[in-house]
C-alpha cells in the first residue's frame, strides 16, 4: 500500500470556495429569485384563513377520490390544527409548492431533451444517479455556504434531490409513446413543436403526472430535513423533538409530516390515474 491520497474532498471545497469569490452576484440572483417565489407563495397561503385553505383542499379532496378521502382530508387537518401545527404546515407545504415549481421548471424540459437526444441523455443519467445517491444531508453544505441560512438553501437543496425523477419519467414517458401516433403525425405535417405538444406530451402525460408525483414526496421528505439549515416549518418542530429528546414534540410534528404527505400523495395521484385510463380507452 502507497500513502497516495485523491483529495477530492478538498477539491469540491476549493470548488466552493472559488464559486463563493467569483460568483457572488449569480448566486444573489438566484436566491433572490427564490426567495421571491418562496415568499410569495408563504404568503399567499398564510393570508387564506385556515378554514378556507382546508375547505380548498377537501373540497379537491372529495372531487378527486370521493367523500369517504374527502372526510380523512378534513379529520387529518382537524388533528394538525387541534395539535397547534397549522402554521408550520403552511410554511412546509409553501416550501413544497416552490421546490416542486422549480424540479417541475427545470426537470421536465430536460427530461424532453434526453428523450429526443442520446447525447444528452448519455450526460445527463449518471447526473441524476449521482443527486439521487448522494445522501440528502451532504447538499445542504454547499447550498448553505453559497446562499447563506435560510429557505433559499433549504428549496434549492431540495430542488436537486426532487428533481430527478420528474426528468426521468418524463423522458420515459416520451420514450414510450406510441410510435404509429408520431409517425402519423409526423405524416400529417406536424412541425417538431405541434408533434411535441399535440402527441408526444399528450402520451406522455400519465409518466410525467407520475413523476409529479414522485417529485413531491421526495421534495417532502427533503424539506424537513432543510430544516437544518434555518428553511422552517414542520422540520423544526422535528429536529427540536430530536434535540430535546421529547417524544411528543417529536410525535406530532412527525404525524403533522405523514399526514400532508397521504394528502398530497393520494391528490397527485389521482390525476395520473385518470390521465391513464383515459389514454387507456
Amino acid at each position: 500500500m502507497t500513502d497516495f491520497r485523491l483529495p477530492l474532498g478538498e477539491w469540491v471545497s476549493q470548488l466552493v470556495a472559488w464559486l463563493q469569490d467569483h460568483g457572488a452576484g449569480v448566486f444573489d440572483t438566484i436566491g433572490g429569485l427564490v426567495e421571491r417565489l418562496t415568499g410569495g407563495v408563504e404568503y399567499g397561503l398564510s393570508a387564506l384563513p385556515a378554514w378556507l385553505l382546508i375547505g380548498a383542499i377537501v373540497a379537491l379532496g372529495v372531487w378527486r377520490k370521493g367523500w369517504v378521502f374527502g372526510t380523512f382530508c378534513a379529520l387529518a387537518f382537524g388533528v394538525i390544527v387541534s395539535t397547534g401545527f397549522w402554521d408550520q404546515t403552511v410554511v412546509t407545504l409553501a416550501l413544497i409548492v416552490s421546490a416542486t415549481v422549480i424540479s417541475l421548471a427545470v426537470g421536465v424540459p430536460l427530461g424532453i431533451w434526453s428523450a429526443n437526444s442520446r447525447p444528452v441523455e448519455t450526460v445527463v443519467r449518471p447526473v441524476l444517479d449521482f443527486m439521487q445517491t448522494m445522501p440528502a444531508f451532504v447538499y445542504l453544505i454547499p447550498a448553505a455556504m453559497l446562499f447563506g441560512l435560510g429557505r433559499v438553501p433549504g428549496v434549492l437543496a431540495t430542488v436537486i434531490f426532487a428533481m430527478p425523477p420528474a426528468v426521468r419519467l418524463t423522458a420515459l414517458g416520451i420514450r414510450q409513446v406510441n410510435k404509429e401516433q408520431v409517425e402519423a403525425g409526423i405524416s400529417f405535417g406536424c412541425t417538431p413543436a405541434q408533434l411535441l405538444f399535440k402527441v408526444q406530451i399528450p402520451g406522455a402525460m400519465p409518466s410525467i403526472l407520475a413523476g409529479v408525483n414522485q417529485t413531491i414526496m421526495m421534495a417532502l421528505s427533503m424539506v424537513i430535513i432543510a430544516a437544518m439549515v434555518g428553511a422552517g416549518g414542520l422540520g423544526n418542530d422535528v429536529l427540536a423533538g430530536i434535540s430535546r429528546l421529547d417524544v411528543g414534540l417529536g410525535f406530532e410534528s412527525g404525524l403533522g409530516v405523514v399526514l400532508l404527505a397521504i394528502i398530497l400523495d393520494r391528490l397527485t395521484e389521482s390525476f395520473g390515474e385518470r390521465r391513464a385510463k383515459r389514454t387507456a380507452a
